[in-house]
């Protein structure tokens, strides 16, 4: 009886760990933000933008509210200047993206 139940609960652990060790909407955020924005701007709470004139994405909630920057990913963002590329994101890469900005708020 004792054994079966270990058998079990080693079973569900089994079974459980593939989704305790995916990463979060925040954790898939900072590594898009990592791979798409560090050229340019500090993507964390303390460096400084690599290229001088980014703006962290810590200050992006003192100029806009984040929830509101949701349809402006979706529609692709567009600049005046040619550093910055365009990108449009997909609704799961937004979601992820607008959690991490969240967590720098």
């Amino acid at each position: 009886m004792l054994q079966a139940a270990l058998r079990h609960g080693l079973i569900g652990l089994l079974l459980m760990t593939p989704a305790l060790a995916a990463p979060t909407a925040e954790q898939r955020g900072k590594a898009f933000a990592l791979a798409n924005c560090a050229r340019c701007h500090a993507i964390d709470r303390i460096s400084r933008s690599p290229l001088e004139g980014a703006p962290p994405l810590r200050t992006l909630h003192q100029r806009y509210p984040i929830e509101t920057l949701g349809e402006a990913l979706a529609e692709g963002i567009y600049t005046g200047h040619d550093d910055m590329p365009v990108f449009e994101l997909s609704p799961d890469q937004i979601h992820d993206l607008l959690s991490y900005l969240k967590t720098l708020e």
